[in-house]
């Protein structure tokens, strides 16, 4: 009868026959036990990297059962980091500012005053102003927008200007 030999895990055959042997079984337990979510096939890779690593230290006949306890724990630690994550998203980080109450009130307040000034504007007016301040555009685009000469832009976003002036306090463009 003959013996058998303790078997090294390091040898590249011994290596590729306990791959074989054990790789189709190890993603069937980690897909069934925790879904295709976490990719097993990547967590099997894993598992036999760890061994290949760790060959030394790892007996032939506990190949398997080191293979199964690292590719589980492996997808603990998954588990784990997906929880950190969802527990991140969820939490709404803290807005600090430099601004007391008596500014953004006063702020909300002006830009209520800004916008019925704005509508107190002839329509003229207010699309000159708004082509010019807001959209960035020069006079002579806008003039060729609304089909009349640079010079009525002109004219326009300055009487826009001067209501904006005297209806509003500290008012500057």
């Amino acid at each position: 009868m003959k013996k058998d030999l303790p078997q090294n895990v390091c040898e590249e055959p011994v290596f590729e026959r306990v791959y074989n042997a054990c790789s189709k079984d190890l993603y069937d337990f980690l897909y069934y036990k925790y879904g295709e979510d976490l990719t097993p096939e990547d967590k099997v890779q894993e598992a036999f990297v760890t061994l290949w690593e760790n060959c030394n230290k790892v007996a032939f006949g506990k190949a398997r059962a080191f293979l199964f306890t690292v590719a589980n724990n492996l997808m603990r630690n998954a588990i784990k980091h997906k929880k950190v994550v969802l527990n991140y998203q969820k939490a709404t980080p803290k807005v600090h500012t430099q601004e007391t109450p008596q500014f953004l009130l006063e702020k909300d307040e002006y830009l209520k005053r800004y916008q019925q000034v704005l509508q107190q504007l002839s329509e003229e007016q207010r699309v000159a102003f708004l082509l010019s301040k807001v959209e960035g555009k020069k006079h002579k685009e806008i003039a060729n927008m609304l089909g009349v000469t640079q010079k009525v832009v002109e004219y326009r976003i300055y009487s826009a200007f001067k209501i904006f002036k005297a209806a509003l306090e500290h008012f500057k463009a």
